[in-house]
């Protein structure tokens, strides 16, 4: 039985996702952020409240190595 446009619609609209997407190779550009990263390194995100607290990733390695020193000595 085939879609009626209006059921298209509807279930189009239930998700919000088409039921097919086209990507521009050709307009694609290199990962700006690629640079930062060191060989070996994993990204994380963090939540709001805890990146309020946290303004780089020195004092997140900091507290996590302190944090790891602890777990080790009990």
């Amino acid at each position: 039985m085939k879609m009626t446009p209006q059921a298209r619609t509807k279930a189009k609209q239930r998700d919000g996702l088409r039921p097919a997407y086209e990507f521009a190779y050709r307009k694609a550009q290199p990962n700006r952020f690629a640079e930062r990263t060191r060989p070996g390194s994993v990204a994380v995100l963090l939540d709001p409240d805890v990146a309020e607290v946290f303004k780089n990733a020195e004092l997140v390695n900091s507290v996590l190595r302190a944090l790891i020193a602890t777990i080790r000595t009990r």
